[in-house]
């Protein structure tokens, strides 16, 4: 009897020798293992990998609505969150399992499962920065900002304009709610999420802007020989800067004030310069606005952050005395509120066509103390040789010529008095004009190639 029992035992461990073997081609996964709700069993280490693929993408094809400010509703699909599998390691430990031990603990771990499933889910991960953008790109636009306290100036008089409250998204806590949301809750499927706000402050209040009643930094220039449009241009330009107040520490910036350059915007066709070249723009003439604007906020003694010269030289100021604008170059002129109190930008064109900016604020400046600007040319590079530039624009025929430009490499130091007497002098920067020679710009359009 107990030769026949040895007998029976070593046939039924034999029978389990295929299923167990070592030299099985490819390892497989365990009866009775599932992912999300799907059957691995049977499944090789890739099948598995594509097991995990295919739920991944199911939840990526799902769209996430996000609930802005005042209830507004935006649909992003959940691709665009930078959603991956945070637990693809346990592949490796499925693998393993039923793997390991003497033959009949790995029999029995086969069979335990079968008997009671083994249910593991895809773990999820995120992008924080592709969260954070897709709410900058889609959900900012719904904050209704704050109205700040601002003055205004007519007849020679402040007046303030009361401020409002307002409603923005909180977007650092935003951020953390979308991630926390699709990493822990999320269950794969469409879903909402409503996104924390909160209230926003106005700057500013009555006490704080009357002390702005003392002139901190002025400064006119003429364009009385400019052409009707580009006259029209800079009294736009002044209209839309002035009555700009700018809080301590904020920063302001020209071309985000009088963009776009459209006509809808009150722009017209006038001469700019371009490539070495003069030419129609929509805009043109607005670099003097922002020229005249730069020597006011010198006087003021205003932190300058952003200016640029021009390519070459202008007529309506010193050397290194101007700020360009171009768009496309990026040129901008910047500067930064660096008093304590708020200051007010006013700009106007007079009927005599002088351009004036102004800039208002509550002196801090030591009594007696004064600035002046002067420029100094470092080095003259002399207009040679000549330039001619086809433009298929105009026909044959048609020729402009441009007179040539001398080059110099310029710089303007900031000196200061006190009590009329001179206590220091400082450059306030360095620009270079480049020479540009004799130029004849010549149309080649033609009705026969």
């Amino acid at each position: 009897m107990k030769k026949f029992i040895r007998s029976f035992m070593m046939v039924a461990v034999l029978s389990l020798l295929p299923v167990f073997s070592a030299k099985a081609e490819e390892l497989k996964v365990c009866n009775g293992i599932y992912i999300d709700d799907n059957d691995i069993s049977g499944m090789t280490e890739q099948e598995v990998n594509d097991v995990f693929d295919q739920s991944l993408q199911s939840k990526l094809d799902q769209t996430i609505h996000l609930i802005c400010v005042d209830g507004n509703e935006v649909q992003v699909p959940a691709s665009e969150f930078g959603i991956k599998i945070a637990n693809r390691g346990i592949i490796r430990d499925i693998m393993a399992i039923g793997k390991s031990g003497n033959i009949v603990t790995r029999y029995k771990t086969q069979k335990d499962y079968e008997r009671e499933n083994l249910k593991l889910a895809t773990e999820l991960d995120c992008d924080r920065a592709a969260v954070r953008q897709v709410l900058e790109g889609n959900c900012l636009q719904y904050d209704n900002h704050a109205k700040n306290y601002v003055l205004k100036r007519e007849n020679e008089v402040f007046s303030v304009i009361n401020g409002e409250k307002g409603t923005v998204l909180d977007l650092e806590a935003a951020s953390s709610t979308v991630y926390n949301f699709l990493t822990e809750e999320w269950d794969g499927l469409e879903a909402t999420v409503n996104l924390p706000v909160v209230e926003e402050d106005p700057m500013g209040s009555p006490e704080e802007l009357a002390a702005v009643t003392e002139l901190l930094g002025t400064f006119s220039t003429s364009c009385k020989t400019s052409s009707a449009a580009r006259v029209a241009n800079i009294a736009n330009g002044c209209r839309l800067i002035n009555g700009i107040t700018l809080y301590p520490g904020e920063e302001y910036s020209t071309l985000d004030v009088i963009t776009p350059f459209t006509e809808a915007n009150g722009y017209h066709m006038a001469g700019s310069y371009l490539n070495g070249l003069v030419v129609d723009s929509l805009g043109g003439g607005i670099c003097q606005v922002s020229t005249t604007l730069y020597n006011a906020v010198l006087r003021a003694e205003l932190e300058v952050t952003s200016r640029s010269n021009h390519s070459m030289c202008v007529a309506y100021v010193p050397l290194a005395a101007d700020a360009a604008i171009a768009e496309s170059a990026g040129k901008d002129f910047r500067f930064r509120n660096n008093m304590d109190y708020p200051v007010y930008i006013e700009g106007y064109v007079t009927p005599e066509k002088v351009i004036t900016f102004n800039i208002y604020g509550k002196e801090s400046r030591k009594p007696g103390r004064t600035v002046d600007f002067i420029s100094e040319i470092l080095e003259t590079i002399p207009a040679a040789g000549e330039n001619i530039v086809p433009t298929s624009s105009q026909p044959l025929g048609f020729t402009k010529l441009q007179n040539p430009h001398v080059g110099y490499k310029a710089r303007l130091v900031k000196i200061v008095y006190q009590d009329g007497v001179e206590v220091s002098r400082e450059e306030a920067n360095r620009s270079n004009y480049k020479m540009v020679p004799r130029t004849l710009t010549v149309g080649t359009a033609t009705d026969n190639p």
